[in-house]
């Protein structure tokens, strides 16, 4: 029954429900605020079994507290320890270690994986491109400015000498092209973002877009053939490229999968296929800004102190083949699931 205010009898009822019970609240509370500022270890196992009675306890008397209209401020008090104590003892409690664990442990991995249909996909489209890329260049030399930007060029053309190219692939300690491999991993980063935000429109742009990005490859692969560095090229790219493209293929994969999903959403509404479909890419992002952060750094280690073909090739290859491993062959599971 609801006491009438300001009577003498709803302070009574007050005081009588403060001093019958307030011991409890405050014994939950500290130990609430032990237990989140340190560990369960510092309570003892009498201490740990006396949360739960305690949350109880908290939790009958906040149902009296409505019922009976007591006082607003003791009402507000409850609520929120209540609510502290539900977090506590049912809520996910994980620690930024544990997060970060479980992301490249778990979630990271296991994102790739769902997306295998569409990785394959963009590789498949990168050598496609590719090798549009390496056709039109070798039949056609005006192809190459159509297809490579002049900043992207960084001076070389179907007319550049071979001692010019060769120079490029070799010469690591040159201002220039500090500059252009800066240029080159700023090149990368924006198509990997623009693959997978332009994914909303149905995947069109990202199809487009990862094309694109193999045909230059390819454009570039052929001024460097012509003059029998096509091996030495390779090797130069694959140091740092093999992660690189990787990682563009992984972020054009990440917009194929949403724009498929709003294109064919089944028996979902398109926001909710969307949404379903952007937990799973938004993690495969994730990912790909730190695989673009190690291709950043082994393009930028590789090029001043790696000059061996062979060398290149086997770091390149190594790395290819710990992406292969770490995404597809290992399973590792989740903190807490064993």
């Amino acid at each position: 029954m609801t006491l009438p205010a300001g009577t003498d009898a709803v302070r009574q009822s007050l005081a009588s429900f403060r001093q019958e019970r307030e011991a409890d609240w405050k014994a939950f509370e500290a130990l609430l605020a032990r237990v989140e500022k340190r560990a369960p270890r510092a309570l003892s196992e009498e201490e740990l079994l006396s949360l739960p009675l305690l949350y109880r306890s908290a939790l009958s008397s906040l149902s009296v507290a409505r019922a009976t209209s007591l006082d607003s401020a003791l009402i507000a008090y409850l609520e929120a320890l209540c609510l502290r104590g539900y977090f506590y003892l049912y809520g996910a409690r994980r620690s930024l270690r544990t997060r970060i664990g479980d992301f490249f442990l778990h979630d990271w991995p296991a994102a790739i994986r769902d997306l295998w249909r569409e990785v394959w996909a963009s590789v498949a489209l990168t050598v496609i491109g590719a090798i549009a890329g390496y056709w039109l260049v070798a039949s056609d030399k005006r192809w190459y400015d159509a297809i490579i930007a002049p900043s992207l060029a960084g001076g070389r053309n179907p007319d550049s000498s071979a001692e010019m190219l060769r120079s490029v692939l070799y010469g690591g300690g040159d201002h220039f092209l500090s500059g252009f491999a800066a240029y080159l991993f700023t090149h990368n980063t924006q198509v990997s973002i623009l693959a997978f935000a332009l994914g909303f429109a149905f995947a069109v742009p990202s199809v487009l877009i990862i094309l694109m990005n193999g045909c230059m490859l390819g454009a570039i692969f052929q001024i460097y053939a012509a003059k029998r560095l096509g091996f030495e090229l390779g090797g130069w790219l694959s140091i740092h490229g093999t992660t690189e493209l990787f990682a563009i293929a992984i972020a054009g994969a990440a917009g194929m999968r949403i724009g498929t999903s709003i294109a064919f959403p089944g028996e979902l509404t398109r926001m909710a296929a969307a949404s379903r479909a952007g937990r799973v890419a938004a993690t495969a992002m994730v990912g790909v800004v730190v695989m673009l952060l190690f291709a950043g750094l082994l393009e930028g280690i590789g090029r001043q102190t790696i000059t061996s073909d062979i060398a290149r090739y086997s770091i390149g290859g190594g790395m290819l083949a710990l992406w292969i491993s770490y995404f597809y062959l290992f399973r590792m599971v989740r903190h807490g699931n064993g």
